[in-house]
């Protein structure tokens, strides 16, 4: 059963026998959107290289904006005035916000964490800002998302000892301050944050007692910031073993594809990442075999689409030798590569929709880990991950 005025309702459409993969809708208050999803990250209220409208174009039905920057610039005073960010970047279907957590490991050296909240100098003017619990619900009210992130007390995936256990118990306390400010419980839905970094008892901990509160959905953090992928693996799934199945699982900051596969496979349902539209920006274009780096002499004189099967504009209508032409000395190489990048996501996460529903996501994860890695020398995190939920790669 949905949580207590939720504004969010998920249907589980199917499930996948072998993995703890699962198909499902998820109904928000902007838009209806089908999981496993990823979202592309419009930090500032912006995509960086595409407007709204080609979004639309690509049928994504969520993005991702970042309360602590939206909080610096315009600022929640002139969001409220401007009806939210929907009405104010012109965005009519879903969105999310993070906390502004994040920055704590981001801006770590311009942050003084405390029990009453996260002190930040900001890198944009150098003025100080108390984040606390009620002031990052106060501006993702603000904001208007679909989503918002409770304030968590986040510390890098690569610390370990007891500033690991203080900031998983803090952020429980930090929850319940969320949950007592949130204005908003009608059309916004606060997903709590289950931490406890690279420890498997903190993690299932941290879960248990995150389950106890009445919220809609739950996300995983912490993670995916440079630890071993072996521990990676092992957090999300111990993650998703304690977290109901009738609720939404995001797993935060995750966007490479084969993390991406994987960790659907883990029973995750949302990711979110800048490296798509990163990439983009250096050049690189996401096909099924990785990436290629169109900057290379190599595609000077390619006149194929960089995908023939990929129906995204980009694909529909240039060439490897114009994108060569144009890459990191026109801007419009952009957004020519970011509508590609992101197009390759959705139409990844809508495969794995489809073969969770069909009853062939074993035999999809098989293909996509062939096609990715033709010579077989397939990460071993990855085999190991698969094997725990019953694949094994051909």
């Amino acid at each position: 059963m949905a949580a207590k005025h939720s504004a969010l309702s998920l249907k589980v459409l199917a499930e996948c026998p072998v993995t703890k993969a699962r198909a499902c809708e998820m109904i928000l208050p902007h838009a209806t959107v089908n999981t496993p999803v990823f979202m592309p990250v419009g930090t500032q209220g912006s995509m960086k290289g595409l407007v709204p409208d080609q979004l639309r174009d690509l049928d994504c039905r969520l993005i991702l904006g970042n309360t602590y920057h939206l909080g610096h610039r315009p600022g929640p005073e002139l969001l409220e005035k401007a009806g939210g960010l929907h009405s104010f970047m012109q965005w009519d279907r879903a969105l999310l916000t993070d906390s502004g957590g994040f920055q704590m490991v981001s801006l770590l050296d311009l942050a003084e964490i405390t029990e009453e909240g996260v002190k930040f100098k900001s890198p944009h003017d150098g003025s100080m800002m108390l984040l606390t619990p009620e002031h990052s619900i106060g501006i993702q009210n603000a904001i208007g998302a679909d989503i918002i992130m409770q304030l968590d007390d986040v510390v890098s995936s690569t610390v370990t000892g007891p500033r690991v256990e203080e900031a998983m118990h803090r952020t429980i306390r930090w929850l319940d301050r969320c949950l007592a400010v949130h204005k908003r419980p009608h059309d916004q839905n606060i997903f709590p944050i289950v931490q406890g970094g690279l420890d498997e008892d903190l993690r299932r901990q941290c879960a248990r007692e995150l389950v106890k509160r009445d919220v809609p959905g739950f996300a995983i953090g912490g993670l995916s910031g440079g630890e071993e992928k072996q521990h990676f693996w092992r957090m999300v799934t111990v993650s998703t073993d304690e977290l109901p199945n009738n609720k939404p699982r995001y797993l935060m900051g995750v966007g490479f594809a084969v993390d991406l596969v994987v960790c659907v496979a883990l029973g995750c349902d949302m990711f979110d990442c800048v490296f798509p539209t990163r990439t983009a920006r250096f050049g690189c274009a996401l096909v099924s075999t990785g990436q290629i780096n169109l900057k290379n002499k190599t595609f000077a004189k390619d006149f194929q689409p960089i995908d023939k099967d990929c129906p995204c504009s980009t694909c529909q209508t240039y060439t490897r030798a114009y994108l060569h032409t144009v890459v990191t000395f026109e801007t419009v190489a952009c957004t020519l590569l970011t509508v590609h990048n992101i197009a390759y996501q959705l139409r990844l996460m809508r495969s794995m929709h489809e073969s969770i529903i069909a009853g062939q996501f074993p035999e999809f994860v098989q293909t996509f880990f062939k096609d990715m890695f033709p010579k077989k020398n397939y990460p071993d995190w990855a085999v190991d991950a698969l094997s725990s939920v019953n694949i094994t790669l051909l």
